[in-house]
């Protein structure tokens, strides 16, 4: 191996190492927003909700949620109906 090519990978891989801690820890984070305990009591007229993940309806002050689809991302909740 050249001197030139052993520089030129030195310098991808110190370039790229810092890159790729990023996105990993970016990825790791936890979705952003309220716990569904939370909304839901900031929330007692909502009747269904979702995360775009899922759809939750709230039967007997429970909610009832449908399972959630492939490779979703999750969004913070919003409530979809309210009670009358």
């Amino acid at each position: 191996m050249s001197l030139f090519g052993f520089i030129r990978r030195y310098v991808l891989a110190v370039a790229l190492v810092p890159l790729l801690i990023t996105n990993s820890v970016v990825a790791n984070e936890p979705a952003a927003g309220v716990s569904m305990a939370d909304f839901m009591k900031s929330n007692p007229d909502c009747t269904e909700f979702s995360d775009q993940c899922s759809i939750c309806a709230v039967v007997d002050g429970k909610a009832a949620c449908s399972t959630p689809k492939i490779a979703c991302i999750k969004k913070p909740y919003i409530c979809t109906r309210r009670g009358d």
